[in-house]
């Protein structure tokens, strides 16, 4: 059917741009990145169409071009078309500014040819439909982004970061593909959808199992987990598009691979239990390293890591809709905060006196914890009346309680010694708005995506441990927080931020033993052409 097959469209007009921008290159740079823009505005129009063709037609799987199992394929669903009116709308948003930041710059219609290729490739592999299409998008989407990575070649700093990162995408690449020839041994198949269909029978056996590890491990590597996490929080050499494009768009990649497979990733619930300590782990290590960071593109590099990190915590919980639904929130906010993050440094030098600091005592924290909790309690009873208990999973009702904890921070700001009554009002609001936000949203996605994405299981004696295990560490890292005035002068507490502000130095141990701080000898000093 025409339908299914239309997304498809959208990366061969991104492709069709970057060809006649390499066989124009005569072209005048303005000419060359309205002829971009209009690519990406082009393939954002077909992904809207996309949807429509969802609506009215309803999934379906579609050959373009060769054969079911090996040429370009698309599979039309919720997953799917929602990832493709992300990644395309989010190309054309970096693709616009683009236009403007790279003005003048010598090698702007380069940047434009790779920055079409990059997002080409990442709209092929959202809206795969087997897995020789999948694999190929994978790799040349990692392809792709080291030449915009290196779009400054010159820079020292940039060669080293680029090294790591292309050592660690490979051995994700080597990953995916062994899963990917275990899942053509186990279900004698490429096609994606036929896969999925004999997992969720529980089909697959071993093989399946296999793929389901080598899945866990690509994931990991690609969304940048502790320890391998660092090489997103030192590719800042590149332009500031290409910062927003990587942490709003292809680091989400290891997310998406989860939530695409997540019936072969249900076959092993030990593989997805190591995926919680993984992503719950790097999660609170992200988000204590990025409260210590003095730039602003630092601390949002570390808060990628700390957000992907949470992304594998939800896919390890099996809650896969939730996944896709943070993939969707946390690319437009990491979008606007790359690409404003210059504004936000004049508005914040701008300032010339700050105001008065809130110190909450331990009576206020314990009172917003308390007021949250009651908050949580309400709002969650009242979604369980409406809706139905039912459908409410344990693992769902635990990610929401860990919501509590940064309600009961914003809340302890507002109860704190010096706050307003005005402030104490506004952040009670605020704080219920967000709880009732976070399950509208939550029960939205599991609507969208019911019958496309598998309900978590009932959780056993190990995945109630580690959800309990969970709880406990961001309790303990939200109380910390919102009780900060009262103990960070300690001498202590000093030399525990500085061991921080360096990621507990993981970064230096993996450049020693990578021989990171060695020159690649395959980047010539004039760079790359």
């Amino acid at each position: 059917m025409f339908a299914p097959a239309l997304p498809l469209l959208a990366p061969f007009i991104l492709i069709l741009g970057a060809v006649v921008l390499q066989a124009r290159r005569g072209l005048s740079p303005r000419f060359a990145a309205h002829l971009a823009e209009t690519a990406a505005l082009g393939a954002l129009a077909v992904a809207i169409a996309a949807l429509a063709g969802l609506i009215v037609v309803g999934p379906g799987d579609s050959v373009l071009l060769g054969a079911a199992g090996v040429g370009f394929s698309a599979r039309l669903d919720a997953v799917s078309v929602t990832m493709v009116l992300l990644v395309a709308f989010i190309g054309w948003v970096v693709v616009r500014y683009a236009r403007t930041y790279l003005q003048g710059e010598a090698g702007q219609t380069r940047f434009m040819i790779w920055l079409l290729g990059t997002l080409a490739a990442v709209l092929l592999l959202v809206q795969s439909g087997n897995l020789v299409q999948f694999v190929a998008a994978w790799v040349v989407t990692s392809l792709c982004l080291h030449k915009l990575l290196l779009f400054y070649p010159g820079r020292v700093a940039a060669q080293r970061a680029v090294r790591k990162k292309y050592l660690t995408a490979r051995t994700g690449d080597v990953a995916l593909i062994g899963a990917a020839l275990m899942l053509i041994w186990g279900y004698g198949t490429t096609q994606i959808s036929d896969i999925l269909s004999a997992a969720r029978l529980g089909q697959g056996g071993y093989w399946a199992i296999g793929a389901a590890l080598l899945l866990a491990l690509a994931a990991v590597l690609k969304s940048a987990q502790f320890p391998t996490h660092g090489w997103l929080t030192e590719v800042m050499e590149a332009p500031t598009p290409v910062s927003a494009l990587l942490h709003a768009g292809v680091v989400n990649a290891g997310g998406f691979l989860l939530i695409r497979f997540a019936d072969v990733m249900l076959l092993s619930p030990l593989i997805l239990a190591v995926l919680v300590m993984i992503g719950g782990f790097t999660a609170l290590f992200g988000g204590l390293v990025m409260l210590t960071q003095p730039t602003v593109k630092a601390s949002l590099a570390w808060s990628t890591v700390g957000q992907m990190g949470f992304m594998i915590l939800q896919c390890g919980l099996a809650l896969f809709p939730l996944a896709l639904l943070h993939v969707v929130a946390h690319s437009l906010y990491k979008t606007h905060a790359f690409l404003s993050s210059g504004g936000a440094v004049e508005r914040v030098a701008a300032i010339r006196r700050p105001g008065p600091v809130a110190v909450p005592d331990l009576g206020a924290v314990a009172r917003a914890f308390g007021l949250a909790i009651a908050i949580f309690g309400v709002v969650y009873f009242a979604s369980g009346f409406l809706f139905g208990f039912a459908s409410k999973s344990p693992q769902g009702a635990a990610l929401g309680a860990i919501l509590i904890f940064g309600v009961a921070y914003l809340l302890a700001q507002g109860m704190a010694d010096a706050a307003p009554r005005a402030l104490t009002r506004r952040t009670a609001v605020l704080s219920l708005g967000a709880t009732i936000s976070y399950v509208a949203l939550q029960r939205t996605a599991e609507w969208m995506t019911a019958g496309v994405l598998p309900a978590p299981p009932a959780p056993g004696a190990l995945e109630w441990a580690l959800i309990l295990l969970a709880l406990f560490s961001f309790g303990m890292v939200a109380l910390a927080q919102a009780t900060l005035p009262l103990w960070s002068h300690h001498p202590a507490a000093q030399g525990v931020r500085i061991h921080l502000s360096n990621g507990l130095y993981i970064n230096a141990i993996e450049d020693r033993l990578l021989r990171g701080w060695a020159i690649p000898k395959s980047i010539p000093k004039g760079g790359l052409k």
